[in-house]
């Protein structure tokens, strides 16, 4: 079990997708900054995620997109010119009471860079260094990457992410062939916001993935669905809406 509750909720990029204003604050905070995850500590979470990628000079930064606001990519760049924050300098900076859900953004250039230089190993010392002091989870939408930690990183649990409409039907079986720990599914995939006679019930499918070992993680529910997916089993739900859902599920 990867979560001390359930449903656990997790701050999507901190409080959210910069689109909210924490209490006492006077403007939202910027999405994957300090000032956000801290926002969501503060608002009574105890997990946030957060998007980790690669700079030219093998620094990690936290970004979602692969390109800074004017349109350059990051990999592209040095850290400094990037303008983001690192990693390492996050980490060392959030109390290690927060937990984080560890989003890797691979990029093109894994794909033909020297081993060394891949984000996946680059990532690798911070993450033993990390989970020595505080709860992690890695979340990726790539499966090579999740598999080149998975024999780097026995003790800290593993997830595949899924796409907008990617049936559980695929996903499932996916994580548990991968023999990872979770299941980080979009509710596009989980039939409440998009009815589609083809999936199964979303209890059915949290059922399955239990009995084959996974938990299961919804992104981004809204706060008004949030207690759907609490009925149904979900461990975990990412979410935008943080004092939204946090109301909804009281």
């Amino acid at each position: 079990m990867i979560f001390e509750k359930s449903p656990a909720v997790i701050g999507h990029r901190g409080y959210g997708a910069g689109l909210l204003t924490p209490p006492g604050a006077a403007a939202p905070v910027a999405e994957n900054t300090l000032e956000s995850l801290l926002a969501a500590a503060s608002a009574g979470l105890s997990w946030v995620e957060i998007d980790v990628t690669r700079t030219a000079d093998d620094h990690l930064v936290l970004r979602h997109d692969p390109t800074v606001e004017g349109g350059d990519h990051i990999v592209d760049m040095p850290a400094d010119a990037s303008g983001l924050p690192l990693l390492t300098e996050i980490f060392d900076a959030l109390p290690t009471g927060i937990a984080v859900d560890v989003d890797v953004k691979t990029v093109l250039e894994d794909a033909v860079d020297a081993r060394s230089r891949r984000t996946g190993a680059l990532l690798l010392p911070v993450l033993k260094r990390e989970a020595r002091r505080r709860r992690l989870l890695v979340t990726s939408f790539d499966p090579a990457l999740l598999v080149f930690l998975r024999g780097e990183l026995p003790d800290v649990p593993l997830g595949l992410l899924t796409w907008l409409r990617f049936p559980m039907w695929h996903a499932v079986p996916a994580a548990a062939g991968l023999d990872l720990q979770a299941i980080a599914v979009h509710t596009g995939s989980c039939g409440f916001e998009h009815p589609d006679s083809r999936l199964r019930p979303l209890e059915h499918c949290v059922d399955v993935a239990h009995q084959a070992g996974l938990d299961v993680i919804a992104w981004c529910p809204a706060a008004d669905r949030a207690p759907d997916y609490a009925s149904a089993g979900v461990d975990a739900m990412v979410v935008n809406d943080v004092p939204g859902v946090l109301t909804a599920l009281s």
